[in-house]
């Protein structure tokens, strides 16, 4: 299930995306988690609603790229000592690199 942020407008967004906010690394960490056995190739990971602009936008993400962002977004819970999640996220990197290599 992807997660789903709700904004003003797009400024807003990107002013969360530039401020590294937790709550958009939380929500795709989430979604590939929940994912990370699909056969999908590209997963939906987030829905950001503009309220000001009438619009929703859906953002996906293709499974290869699964193990580089959960890297990425590793960092953040690391920062927010999400400690259990951490686990998770690392564990299922793991599971993927073997996935890849076999």
């Amino acid at each position: 299930m992807a997660g789903e942020i709700t904004v003003n407008n797009a400024d807003e967004f990107q002013a969360m995306i530039d401020k590294k906010d937790f709550r958009i690394a939380q929500a795709i960490v989430e979604s590939i988690l929940s994912n990370i056995t699909t056969k999908k190739r590209n997963v939906h990971i987030l829905s950001v609603a503009c309220v000001e602009d009438n619009a929703i936008y859906d953002l996906t993400l293709d499974r290869k790229f699964f193990i580089d962002t959960l890297e990425e977004n590793l960092k953040y819970f690391i920062e927010q000592e999400r400690y259990e999640q951490c686990q998770q996220i690392v564990e299922a990197i793991n599971k993927l690199k073997s996935k890849k290599s076999s």
